[in-house]
């Protein structure tokens, strides 16, 4: 059974910084990416990053202040956010998907259980 762990959310202050972290059970799948949940909101993407090639891909409204990476021994993925807004607060869930680098949440197959971020003004 593959389990997903979030960790690292918290609360920060506009214009701060946070990095998530999201501990893999096993390495079996083509990618990992980051997706959140606002209140009243659809899970929307957020990045996601291949294990193998480490190629990536971003929402716009994240790109140039968000930093997706990976750990491969660890089976780790990371989420750095930096310049954070009080629009970025939401419920962060990291997804596995053995398709492909999906920005699609129906194309991944396992999710962690979420960790919150808070951004306040």
């Amino acid at each position: 059974q593959v389990q997903l762990v979030e960790s690292g959310g918290g609360l920060v202050q506009a214009g701060g910084s946070l990095r998530l972290s999201c501990a893999a059970s096993e390495r079996t799948f083509y990618a990992m990416g980051w997706f959140c949940q606002a209140p009243g909101k659809e899970r929307e993407f957020v990045a996601v990053i291949t294990w193998s090639g480490g190629g990536t891909r971003y929402a716009d409204s994240v790109k140039d202040r968000f930093t997706i990476s990976r750990d491969n021994a660890k089976n780790t993925v990371y989420l750095q956010m930096n310049s954070l807004k009080p629009e970025d607060t939401a419920v962060y869930y990291c997804a596995a998907s053995s398709l492909g680098p999906m920005a699609s949440r129906a194309e991944y197959g396992y999710w962690g259980q979420g960790t919150q971020v808070t951004v306040s003004s």
